[in-house]
């Protein structure tokens, strides 16, 4: 285990001299190792505190009693668990030993809440729009969504506003300004998060999936045109990242809410 450093722990008495950090909070970190180790893994503690949020678990390859002892050793610190890609299998086995935890078999992710629901939008978390532009786009969405809900930031999803169908997405254009940021997940030729960008004056997290035909390249050609966008809002991740654009997306809002609140 490795306590915090002379650096952190000023850092954390700023915090606590500034009023950004409650006395309570101030004791539990002070007393709290910044590493778990579980054996399997070394579970990074203090990330919330260095980086906005929580460590999250990539559940694929991971075993069972693995993710146990990294879900029990989060749950210990008072942190809230967010797994992502996780199978079907792997589901039933910790939600038997998890009973307040939620999978979503759509995007794959698995939640524990520290204490009361999955989807309780926390103060100054901030707003996230999350965009698909089809149907098949769904399951990387999910993930983005489900990741956005656990920042904490008050999350709404506009499905299948393709740019076949541009009415679809002008009719939800007041939803979408609302926002602190948005995901837009596109697969074929990746246009909708240009034209979302030049509706909104906000960040737009591009993700490009692996949906199309033959000329898509598995995601590289909606990659390539994400990355050639010339609005100048959007910036993107990697294909199917789902994960990545609701995190980026929740850090954001999170910033921008928590700035609004103090004003």
């Amino acid at each position: 285990m490795r306590v915090m450093n002379r650096s952190d722990i000023e850092q954390l008495a700023r915090g606590l001299l500034a009023g950004e950090v409650s006395v309570e909070d101030f004791a539990r970190r002070l007393a709290t190792p910044g590493i778990a180790d579980v054996g399997d893994a070394q579970v990074d503690l203090d990330r919330a505190r260095r980086c906005g949020f929580p460590e999250v678990v990539f559940a694929e390859g991971k075993t069972i009693e693995a993710m146990e002892k990294i879900f029990r050793a989060m749950l210990e610190h008072g942190l809230d668990v967010l797994a992502t890609r996780m199978s079907p299998q792997q589901a039933v086995e910790l939600e038997a030993r998890f009973p307040a935890s939620r999978y979503n078999p759509v995007g794959r992710t698995f939640r524990i809440p520290k204490t009361g629901g999955c989807d309780s939008p926390r103060a100054g978390a901030g707003r996230v729009v999350i965009v698909t532009a089809g149907t098949s786009d769904l399951p990387i969405a999910e993930e983005a969504r489900e990741t956005a809900l656990w920042t904490g930031a008050e999350v709404d999803l506009i499905q299948d506003v393709g740019v076949a169908g541009p009415h679809r997405l002008t009719a939800n254009l007041p939803l979408l300004r609302r926002a602190h940021a948005v995901v837009v997940v596109a697969g074929m030729e990746g246009a909708l998060p240009s034209v979302v960008g030049g509706h909104v004056a906000c960040p737009v997290i591009a993700v490009p999936t692996s949906i199309g035909y033959g000329a898509s390249f598995g995601g590289v050609a909606a990659l390539l045109g994400m990355l050639n966008s010339c609005a100048s809002n959007v910036t993107v991740v990697n294909i199917d990242a789902g994960f990545k654009g609701g995190y980026v997306a929740g850090l954001i809002a999170k910033n921008v809410g928590g700035a609004a609140e103090k004003v």
